[in-house]
């Protein structure tokens, strides 16, 4: 007899769209990897899950996020937003940069989640909420090429921001050497773009064939007609990169209906995104079902295309794979969804993840920590932080079970007879 699974889901429908599966099939995992994946497996495995009208998923890969809290402005734990929202793979874009990397590797190894990084081109990274292109000495082409190479594990790709107020009258002199870096290693650049100048052409034209284009569907940017086109066809991959002010629905319904869907689809969650208007990545592409993509579109857009856009081990249940998987339910009922700026847009389901498991393992609560205070918070947000925390509280002061549900433990010895 073969030697058991370690984990065993049964009866789930499988969309794989990296390993090319799609069906009702169970999913086995033995040590650390996915062993197979096929209708009717032995049941024969050491846990055995059954997941029948659930939704099973590769891990979702977030493209963009920043996830280094303590070292800067953007940062947020990623532990406890992954294990409610089937996020095992987070690609920090650009929180650290040569000066302060290392640090960013200490925190990655310290996660229960797989953590890879865009180095940003200024050294100091994000130590700020912006501003920093405007001090060109601070982007070193030869000390983010030293970084990249000793941390190249870690680190797979560049990141740049090119807006009026990160680069002040530098333009898109950051890019190109972001460019020259990246080239050197042999990586991609991902290029945040918002409010010109440096105009929007003068950005696009620079890019290269499997660089990224985040902030895709910004309603500030506002990426449409012949310059944008022309990237999206020569193979600039196009990422949605959410944030608190990067996605418009009517901008992303207009690249849709003119054949530019997004290649990617990320939250860029981050210490002011995570309480709106993004919140997670499964809301996310939800936005993007509510636009028009169709589910095994969204699906390939947080799993095997961002991994192959950066080159992971993940974003598959082919067997042989890390054993990453996310289980979701459809909740049928319709709702409503808003955009960076308001707007707003009914989806007809959202995903709702039931279990997140990395290497094989699944992934346990954890509370997220309160916001810093130098966060931008709404009134109306404020309160539901507060009434989520007493909630909390209330739960866990509250005893688990009755009497009825608990057993003796230690049973006292029978009296003895007189």
């Amino acid at each position: 007899m073969r030697e058991p699974y370690d984990l065993l889901l049964t009866g789930g429908e499988v969309l794989d769209p990296g390993g090319g599966q799609h069906g009702r099939l169970d999913v086995a995992v033995r040590g650390g990897l996915i062993a197979d994946v096929g209708p009717a497996l032995p049941r024969h495995a050491h846990d055995t899950l059954d997941v029948t009208g659930d939704l099973v998923l590769p891990g979702l890969v977030d493209l963009h996020t920043h996830i280094y809290p303590g070292a800067g402005y953007w940062g947020i734990d990623p532990d406890p937003t992954a294990w409610h929202t089937g996020v095992t793979t987070w690609v920090d874009a650009g929180s650290a940069g040569a000066y302060t990397v290392a640090g960013l590797r200490d925190f990655a190894a310290s996660r229960r989640v797989r953590v890879h990084a865009l180095l940003n081109i200024a050294g100091q990274g994000l130590s700020a909420r912006t501003g920093e292109g405007v001090d060109l000495t601070n982007c070193d082409v030869e000390q983010a090429v030293r970084a990249i190479r000793e941390h190249r594990d870690l680190v797979r790709g560049v990141k740049v921001r090119i807006d009026q107020d990160t680069v002040g009258d530098n333009g898109v002199e950051p890019l190109r050497r972001a460019l020259t870096a990246a080239q050197e290693c042999g990586v991609p650049v991902m290029v945040h773009i918002g409010t010109t100048p440096p105009a929007l052409a003068e950005v696009l034209e620079l890019l290269r064939p499997g660089d990224i284009l985040t902030h895709c569907a910004s309603g500030i940017a506002q990426p449409t007609g012949p310059e944008a086109r022309a990237a999206h066809e020569r193979g600039v991959l196009f990422d949605v990169g959410h944030g608190s002010g990067a996605f418009a629905f009517d901008v992303a319904e207009a690249q849709l209906a003119d054949g530019m869907p997004p290649h990617t689809i990320s939250t860029d969650l981050h210490a002011r995104s995570v309480y709106g208007p993004v919140f997670d990545l499964p809301t996310t592409m939800a936005k993007l079902i509510a636009a028009g993509l169709p589910l095994d579109e969204v699906v390939a857009s947080v799993t095997i295309r961002p991994a192959r856009a950066l080159g992971l081990q993940a974003g598959t249940l082919a067997p042989g794979s890390p054993a990453d998987v996310a289980v979701f339910t459809l909740d049928d009922r319709p709702q409503e969804l808003t955009d960076a700026h308001r707007q707003t847009r009914t989806v007809p389901f959202r995903l709702v993840n039931r279990h997140t498991y990395v290497g094989g393992r699944r992934l346990n609560p954890a509370l997220p920590a309160p916001p810093p205070p130098w966060v931008p918070l709404t009134a109306e947000q404020t309160t539901a932080l507060r009434e989520r925390e007493n909630a909390v509280r209330d739960l866990l002061a509250t005893p688990l079970v009755g009497v009825n549900g608990l057993a003796e433990q230690f049973p006292r010895p029978l009296p003895r007879p007189r």
